[in-house]
């Protein structure tokens, strides 16, 4: 176990103007508080927070960052509490210790809106000082490593949410080192098989190119030394997670992968690096296709370097990496390389510089809990943002849009502004009219063509891969699903208050909204539209003397005889389908059907221009069903029953057939007659109906119809819909 002196000589072996009287309050105080506690693996409890301190001080981190790790769970484990510690330490050390021992207690492996719930907390604790990520991250690290006395179950628990969340976190924040030893203690513990094949084939291969490999490095440094640039070229051996995840990507062996030894190339200005590059290709071809410039245009994790692949003297390929140290330092370390926690500039960016793009992006993905986005959303949008590789385009003004692999001009559109993505009709890629379905690649110049009077379609939902495309879609949706529902429960109450003598406006509706539940007028007149509420109670809140005037309703009754009688307002009776008829029905105009069995549709109807399928009932009759009509679901497994049927009309035959309508209508007088009139109006006849009221203000009717053909149903479904009684009409298969 580390001792305090040695932790103070490691902070400043690279800080001089420490504050040691800190960093020694904090260790005696942890030392103190945590006594005699033991971790499972019988180590004393205080060996944790020091080896996060150990952790952190790889990062160079300064003596408050490390004075939190030594504190970091003091709160949470011991009888320490925020007050001492502010009296002890300080404000801003008390809060960072707060933080964290709240997000102790967050269980990121459980169910999807707790899970997502507790990732909010994660990034807004975060995004108010960073500082809390990299104590989080260091602390998980330590776990990870130590993980092996925990019972399997728990074990593996841990390494999921690893793997799930804080490995990707990392890895977005640039901390590619840390990425891979938590990717690759994650994937010990999940796939321990995997793990131990990997990585005795790695070691395998490593020491049969050892030679070669040390060839190499002779080789670029000698090259580089002969220009004038002087360079430290090392070899890099890729981690088993990241050979196992990209053979699981490309459905490869791993004697298929190219890239299993790489080379870093450290040079010690920007400049020499494009000078590096331009000497290795010139004395080793080039793999065409396989340079990438993250200098000129870095990742958003700012991670910045020279990539190129070449073929090296023994005739393979050979992966560099050119970069300065700098690069190198933001390369392994990321947002941590970018700290800034001296007075002056810590409230500059609660303790991070504002220069850094990861930071940025963290802010950004906060900046989603304001849209009013459900926890699973959320969750849904942030792994999207932390898993996915990138691809960079412009805009014609020459604007920069980072973008996950695989984004379309949908989610290019919603990068730029939520308001060009919902107003976007078509796009131009480098100046070709495109698909908005095309994928983009790096490089790439979009311009976005736009309508105002266009809005999102619900499938572009699955067209965009980012997060924020997807919520913005579902939130336009939403909206224009309100506009029809407050458009309809506007309609409603119109004609309730004036069937009660009284007169409705959207004002009226403004001083009842605490009564009725509302938060605004548009929600009110959508919860009427959606028999949420009902027009009655809104006129009891209106006028608390209101008495509902309207007649008693008579329900539906079925007599004797087999007729059913509605309310005499309607004046109308219909028949019932008699019980004695016969199931074979009439000869049906339909060919390929066995003569020797008789046909008959299907409950719910079938019609010429409905494209038929034949079920057969063995040794009874044969069924028609539209091709659309779920109940052919019921025979997927009984291909030997379907027949292939289609209509055989004769042009002079004058036959109706059946198909079944479910309208929905405004409940006032007069709505059953008029839906009734513009069916006889259309030529049509009925069959058969029922009624049920499912709301106050709107019957449900099931019609039986029979028409001529599709288009005849068609247009009759047409003439009910424009009725200003009826709120919704549908044909019923199944």
């Amino acid at each position: 176990m580390m001792r305090q002196y040695e932790l103070v000589e490691r902070v400043a072996a690279y800080k001089p103007d420490l504050d040691e009287g800190l960093l020694n309050r904090a260790y005696v105080y942890a030392m103190k508080k945590h006594g005699s506690q033991m971790r499972a693996s019988g180590d004393p409890y205080f060996s944790h927070p020091l080896e996060v301190a150990a952790i952190l001080t790889d990062m160079r981190l300064d003596e408050a960052t490390i004075a939190v790790a030594l504190l970091h769970d003091t709160i949470e484990d011991t009888d320490a509490t925020r007050k001492e510690i502010d009296q002890i330490f300080g404000q801003k050390i008390g809060q960072l210790v707060e933080g964290l021992t709240k997000l102790k207690r967050l269980d990121l492996v459980s169910k999807k809106a707790e899970q997502a719930e507790n990732l909010r907390k994660l990034l807004l604790a975060i995004a108010d000082d960073v500082r809390v990520l990299l104590v989080k991250l260091a602390d998980r690290l330590h776990n990870m490593r130590t993980l092996g006395p925990m019972r399997p179950d728990k074990r593996a628990r841990i390494a999921q949410e690893t793997m799930d969340i804080y490995a990707p976190l990392a890895g977005r924040m640039g901390m590619q080192g840390m990425r891979e030893e938590l990717e690759n203690l994650a994937f010990r513990h999940i796939n321990l098989e995997a793990y131990e094949t990997i990585t005795a084939r790695l070691a395998e291969l490593r020491e049969r190119h050892a030679a070669t490999i040390a060839r190499i490095e002779t080789d670029l440094t000698e090259k580089l030394g002969q220009k004038g640039i002087e360079a430290k070229v090392t070899s890099r051996q890729k981690k088993p997670y990241s050979v196992f995840s990209k053979m699981q990507r490309k459905a490869i062996s791993l004697e298929q992968l190219s890239d299993i030894f790489g080379f870093r190339v450290i040079v010690g200005e920007e400049e020499d690096c494009y000078r590096a590059l331009g000497i290795v290709h010139r004395s080793w071809r080039m793999v065409p296709g396989r340079f990438k410039d993250y200098i000129s245009l870095p990742k958003q994790n700012d991670y910045r370097s020279l990539h190129t692949t070449i073929v090296g003297p023994s005739r393979q390929r050979v992966e560099l990496q050119i970069r300065t140290q700098p690069m190198h330092e933001i390369a392994e370390y990321g947002i941590a390389a970018h700290a800034v926690y001296k007075d002056g500039a810590a409230s500059e960016a609660h303790g991070l510089s504002r220069e850094s793009n990861a930071y940025a992006w963290l802010r950004r993905t906060v900046e989603q809990l304001a849209v009013g986005d459900n926890p699973e959303e959320f969750l849904e949008h942030t792994k999207l943002e932390l898993f996915q590789d990138q691809v960079f385009c412009f805009t014609p003004k020459g604007m920069l849009i980072a973008l996950p692999r695989g984004a379309t001009p949908i989610d290019f559109a919603y990068a730029v502004h939520t308001d060009i993505g919902d107003t976007c009709v078509g796009c131009k890629i480098d100046g070709r009219i495109m698909p908005l379905v095309t994928e983009l690649h790096n490089g790439d110049e979009v311009e976005i063509t736009r309508s105002k009077a266009s809005t999102p379609q619900p499938a572009w939902e699955s067209i965009a891969v980012t997060g924020k495309a997807r919520a913005a879609i579902r939130r336009a949706t939403r909206l224009a699903i309100r506009r029809q529902y407050s458009g309809l429960g506007q309609q409603i109450l119109e004609r309730s208050f004036a069937r009660s003598g009284k007169t409705f406006s959207k004002d009226s509706l403004k001083p009842l909204l605490a009564k009725l539940g509302q938060r605004d007028v548009e929600d009110a007149l959508a919860a009427v539209g959606r028999q949420e509420l009902s027009s009655i109670d809104v006129l009891r809140a209106a006028f608390p003397d209101f008495q509902d005037s309207r007649a008693t309703k008579t329900p539906l009754r079925v007599d004797e005889g087999g007729w059913f009688n509605l309310p005499s307002a309607v004046g109308m009776v219909f028949r019932m389908p008699g019980q004695g008829e016969s199931a074979e029905g009439p000869i049906l105009p339909i060919r390929g059907a066995p003569g020797d069995l008789p046909v008959r549709i299907a409950p719910d109807g079938a019609v010429p221009g409905d494209r038929i399928v034949g079920i057969l009932e063995p040794g009874r009759w044969i069924t028609i069903y539209p091709i659309q009509s779920p109940a052919l679901a019921a025979y997927e497994d009984e291909m030997e029953r379907w027949i292939d049927v289609r209509w055989d009309l004769d042009a002079q035959m004058s036959a109706r057939f059946p198909a079944r309508v479910a309208v929905s209508v405004i409940n006032e007088p007069g709505s059953l007659a008029e839906v009734a009139e513009t069916i006889a109006a259309n030529d049509a006849n009925i069959h058969d109906l029922s009624m049920q009221r499912t709301a106050p203000d709107v019957t449900s009717m099931v019609i039986d119809l029979e028409v001529w053909d599709l288009q005849h149903l068609n247009r009759t479904i047409n003439q009910l819909r424009i009725k200003p009684c009826v709120s919704d009409v549908t044909r019923l298969n199944g």
